[in-house]
């Protein structure tokens, strides 16, 4: 009886292996996945593990549990609700042959990276000089995990839109300052009266604006309607090595709030 099962299970998987389309696979991963993992299965960033050479089921069985939520995000913005965003959008005949696809690759050589790819690295979002005589402050979020805190801001268009219930417009800036809470003698980060770590030191800035057909070279799968995504250091400049694939991929679930994890918030600011 043993010897029929394992036999069976050969079968199974010969057959599904079959079944798999490597070309639709292929397309799927030069479309969508490269973006992070590479046209070979080796990743942009060390943050991100390579695929070549996985086995097809290891893939394929990562790629349910973030599909239907077994394995989830520690937080809003991360990897793994990169991933959730995608997998979600993906059927079980991709997920298939995205796993075959990245299955038949070589493995990739140590210390081996991609580019990003050049539709998602580029962005049309600019620093907006004297923001804070124009945008309106509405938010602030502490982060526990890291030892810091955000200070959001909006320009008056998005602030309008929100207050009116509508879909943010084209021209719509949200900007967050990102500092390092200042730490007391415990090494604990201090807390102000409202409640929020007290700013010591800027870190960066993160940003996000629509404008017209900003998000027209983007794969639908990623596609936030016209959003782009920047981050910039503390002088202003844009950081290098930022893959707006994994901004886009986070802000993806969010289509009914028009891509904004604040969106109620920015809909209460004064």
């Amino acid at each position: 009886m043993k010897k029929l099962v394992g036999f069976t299970a050969v079968l199974v998987l010969a057959s599904a292996a079959h079944a798999a389309d490597m070309e639709a696979g292929k397309a799927k991963v030069l479309q969508v996945c490269a973006a992070c993992h590479g046209a070979n299965g080796a990743s942009v960033s060390d943050t991100i593990p390579n695929l070549a050479a996985q086995r097809a089921g290891y893939i394929e069985a990562q790629l349910k549990a973030f599909k239907d939520g077994t394995r989830k995000a520690p937080g809003l913005v991360s990897p793994t609700a990169t991933m959730a965003a995608i997998a979600a959008q993906l059927s079980p005949e991709d997920i298939a042959n995205v796993a075959m696809y990245f299955s038949s690759l070589p493995g990739a050589d140590k210390g081996a990276k991609s580019a990003f790819l050049p539709n998602v690295a580029k962005t049309s979002v600019t620093f907006p000089e004297g923001y804070k005589g124009s945008f309106v402050r509405y938010h602030t979020i502490n982060f526990p995990a890291t030892g810091q805190v955000r200070h959001y801001y909006a320009n008056k268009a998005a602030v309008q839109a929100a207050r009116e219930g509508k879909p943010l417009p084209q021209g719509s800036y949200l900007l967050a300052e990102v500092y390092a809470a200042k730490r007391g003698a415990d090494g604990k980060p201090v807390t102000g009266a409202d409640g929020f770590y007290e700013p010591e030191k800027l870190l960066l800035y993160t940003a996000m604006e629509s404008g017209a057909g900003w998000g027209k070279d983007f794969p639908e799968m990623l596609r936030n309607a016209d959003w782009n995504y920047a981050i910039f250091s503390t002088d202003k400049q844009h950081r290098p090595g930022v893959n707006q694939a994994e901004c886009l991929g986070c802000h993806k679930p969010l289509d009914n709030v028009s891509y904004v994890f604040t969106l109620k918030q920015l809909g209460a600011a004064k």
